[in-house]
């Protein structure tokens, strides 16, 4: 379905356009760049080398680079979905590893100054106090700092960057390790899998239950830069873990390259829980393959945010492999002009009695443009499955646009599926009938993008809706809602 609103929709003045307008400058700054390895602009077999000789990579995570990057080579770029903006993408001006070669600190005191302070603006240090139980900040390739409270590691749970991970406890993350995803899965899964590079590992023992939630922050700070992290989180049988994700970018003139990819494995009786609230700035391609798998009894639950950037590619997957299994997608995506949010979930049925729920939003200002692409798959062998999907657009004005494409596959007669999608347009009518009870026009703005998006505000645990609050704020005279 693709919708562009009609030429009646009301015309918005100045002020009104610059209060819908995103405040990125607490993520726009930039320090020098102070790197002591520098991989160079180009990917070649060169700079995997490089790039595995200054992390010191097993033998076995060297022969996984250089296989992907032959795989990245012969995977043909995207054709279907937003291929102009794609192809602006030069692989070969990219830097594809920065780092200062320290390993990540375990006490904010030892961080060297100018990353601390840009953690410090960014509040970092600040959550980490208040109601997380730990924390891992990258700047750039790597990451600077990494740490958990005591009392969950004498539970026996692991959090750390991904290189530890593959080192120090190989026998935990080499199993799950690309079997999610795999190398091949597309393009920029494969792109990854060559030059990855911080990132997450989690590991959750048996019947720990996390009462506070992991963070991890990703900040961009060097230009004609990629940053490609790698996260691999394992919930054991019984387990229950949060994480949420935050990214920021400065601005700069030219393009900058996000291509992550995350692997959630629950298993038995898990849960997962993976927020993401990604504020990045206009000139970043934001290109991201991130799914779980759930086993018998398990519910993975993505909750998603994504403001900013020029270019954002990302449809977060579960598979439902146990009986009894849940997954679950909820997102909220925000495209000014010079935006596309292309977002959306991938639901795939495989075993009985498996539950799916997607739950997507999408807010269109000035020229911007959402999409939703969806992909639920339900087998004739299977029984008693449920898919839920839900697709609301909200444009704001003429030149906004909105596209939704749900793929809904479901085959034989022993399952319940529902689709539902709306588009709606802040009329000139719900205006007028606010300021007529005393709203000027910025306020009732506001509450009519507040009322939209409000009920999905509410799934975000309340520490961290203040942070998606400050992100989406759509302030006419003050503060939203």
């Amino acid at each position: 379905m693709t919708y562009d609103a009609p030429a009646t929709t009301p015309a918005i003045d100045e002020e009104t356009k610059a209060a819908l307008d995103i405040d990125r400058s607490k993520g726009d700054f930039r320090f020098p760049e102070k790197h002591k390895f520098d991989a160079g602009r180009g990917l070649t077999e060169r700079t995997i080398d490089y790039i595995s000789d200054v992390k010191q990579d097993p033998d076995w995570v060297r022969e996984f680079r250089h296989k992907a990057l032959k795989v990245f080579r012969d995977k043909p770029m995207p054709t279907n979905w937003a291929t102009e903006d794609l192809n602006n993408i030069d692989f070969d001006k990219i830097r594809y590893y920065l780092s200062d070669g320290e390993k990540p600190k375990r006490s904010w005191d030892e961080v060297p100054d100018e990353v601390l302070q840009t953690f410090e603006r960014l509040g970092i240090p600040e959550q980490e106090r208040a109601f997380l139980a730990g924390v891992e900040a990258q700047y750039d390739s790597e990451a600077s700092y990494s740490n958990m409270k005591e009392e969950l590691t004498k539970k026996g749970v692991i959090f750390v960057n991904s290189s530890e991970g593959l080192k120090e406890h190989e026998e935990v993350f080499r199993p799950w390790f690309g079997k999610v995803i795999p190398t091949g899965d597309n393009k920029f899964s494969a792109l990854n899998s060559a030059v990855f590079s911080g990132g997450s590992f989690i590991y959750i023992p048996k019947g720990v239950k996390l009462e506070q939630p992991l963070q991890a922050y990703f900040r961009i700070n060097s230009e004609d830069f990629g940053q490609f992290e790698r996260t691999l989180i394992i919930a054991d049988e019984g387990a229950e873990v949060t994480y949420m994700e935050g990214c920021t970018a400065p601005k700069f003139e030219t393009a900058t390259l996000h291509s992550a990819v995350v692997e959630l494995v629950a298993l038995k009786g898990a849960k997962i829980q993976y927020i993401t609230v990604q504020n990045w700035s206009s000139n970043v391609f934001n290109l991201v393959t991130k799914r779980g798998l759930a086993m018998e009894d398990a519910e993975v639950r993505w909750i998603d945010c994504n403001i900013g950037s020029r270019l954002t590619m990302k449809y977060p997957g579960v598979i439902m492999r146990g009986e009894r299994a849940r997954g679950e997608v909820v997102s909220i995506a925000l495209a000014n002009s010079g935006q596309h949010q292309d977002t959306g979930a991938k639901m795939i049925h495989a075993a009985d009695n498996t539950t799916s729920n997607v739950v997507s939003k999408s807010i269109s200002v000035g020229e911007g443009r959402s999409t939703y692409r969806g992909q639920v798959s339900i087998p004739k062998k299977l029984k008693g499955c449920k898919n839920n999907t839900e697709c609301d657009a909200l444009l704001i004005n003429t030149n906004s646009r909105t596209d939704t494409y749900p793929a809904i596959t479901v085959k034989g007669n022993r399952h319940a599926t529902q689709h539902e999608a709306s588009v709606s347009q802040v009329s000139e009518e719900m205006l007028f009938y606010m300021q007529q009870r005393g709203i000027d026009e910025g306020h009732a703005m506001s509450l009519a993008v507040n009322g939209f998006i409000n009920d999905l505000v509410r799934e975000f645990p309340m520490e961290y809706s203040v942070e998606l609050k400050r992100l989406i704020d759509l302030e006419m005279e003050g503060s939203v809602g």
